[in-house]
């Protein structure tokens, strides 16, 4: 039986800029199969699309919440939204 499909739209707020974040995201993501993009936020957060099965999802948002060594993350909010697969890979976005 093949997994379900599914989009998550995240907020990670906390010392999540200048530390490898992006990057680090991104290399997981790839790892995982995950389609979507990730981008810093003039507020100081960072912000990740991510669409892929629900268990590679999973397993990224709770990466998210600890992030590379010198991240600090305070809070991870997590929007469920429809999967659109509209993504053709994974990229950091400026």
């Amino acid at each position: 039986m093949k997994e379900e499909l599914v989009r998550a739209h995240l907020f990670i707020s906390g010392i999540v800029q200048g530390v490898g974040f992006r990057w680090s995201f991104m290399e997981r993501a790839r790892w995982l199969g995950l389609k979507g993009f990730v981008r810093n936020l003039p507020d100081g957060r960072v912000e990740a699309v991510v669409e892929g099965p629900k268990s590679a999802v999973i397993e990224i948002i709770e990466w998210s919440k600890r992030g590379p060594p010198g991240a600090l993350v305070e809070k991870v909010e997590v929007i469920w939204e429809k999967y659109r697969g509209e993504f053709t890979e994974f990229e950091i976005r400026f």
